[in-house]
């Protein structure tokens, strides 16, 4: 891919920008909401990634205030869906199942939320733990309700997720929420965020779920706030680095 565009660029005698793909799921919120982004926490949740982002400035200046300590939260969809046998990917049959479900039946764990845990990782995560409470939970309980589960262990994480991140929004004065990534597509995830951004005064910026997951779109948006932010153009032959930090944006 990374090559490909290269010769296109050659070719075509244009400018190529390699942009960081976690950043891009931010920037994309730029096609359904404002053209550039005002400062925001920013709750980055997909299959590999789960942070809680300070964004002065998306090309510019982020700073990340937490992230996961083991499995990302649509990791955790994936292996709780694969363990009850809902099959893949696990954030939208869950999703699904949940509908059916009652989220106050089961009460799963919020990790990271205790006294202790919140000193160290205030803005930290961990599914590791509630993926393992949901486990036990099915092995001791052999005529459970998939969609019961289902349900608790979306509220779960949505809890924490939320929670987390508007304890940044108050604790950095900043009254901008943006959601962000494939998990953002969740819809009790952003039934729940509208309601509690709306309580807390914070206003809540989250794209429409297609574009969650819309890498050509997102990338896109991101290239162009490069270019209308005077960002230089990679060079040619640049390599694709996954485990670059999100605050490299262009490579």
């Amino acid at each position: 891919g990374v090559s490909s565009a290269s010769g296109l660029a050659l070719a075509l005698d244009k400018p190529l920008y390699g942009v960081n793909h976690l950043s891009a799921h931010i920037a994309v919120d730029m096609l359904n909401n404002e053209k550039t982004l005002r400062p925001a926490i920013a709750l980055l949740v997909s299959g590999g990634h789960s942070s809680i982002l300070q964004i002065n400035n998306l090309v510019k200046d982020v700073k990340v205030k937490g992230a996961t300590i083991d499995d990302a939260a649509g990791e955790a969809f994936d292996k709780v869906a694969r363990i009850m046998g809902l099959g893949f990917p696990g954030g939208p049959v869950i999703d699904s199942e949940a509908k059916n479900g009652k989220a106050d039946e089961i009460i799963f764990p919020r990790g990271l939320s205790q006294n202790l845990d919140i000193q160290k990782h205030r803005y930290d995560f961990s599914f590791s733990g509630l993926k393992t409470a949901v486990l036990r939970y099915l092995e001791q309980t052999p005529n459970y309700k998939k969609a019961d589960v289902a349900a608790s262990f979306q509220e779960a994480v949505v809890d924490v997720l939320l929670t987390k991140s508007l304890a940044a929004c108050q604790e950095s004065g900043i009254d901008n929420l943006v959601i962000a990534g494939g998990v953002a597509a969740n819809s009790r995830l952003r039934q729940l965020a509208m309601a509690r951004c709306q309580a807390a005064k914070v206003e809540l910026s989250i794209p429409p779920a297609n574009l969650c997951t819309d890498n050509g779109a997102m990338v896109a948006a991101l290239g162009s706030l490069a270019i209308s932010e005077g960002l230089a153009p990679s060079q040619l032959g640049i390599s694709a680095d996954s485990a670059a930090e999100i605050s490299q944006v262009i490579f």
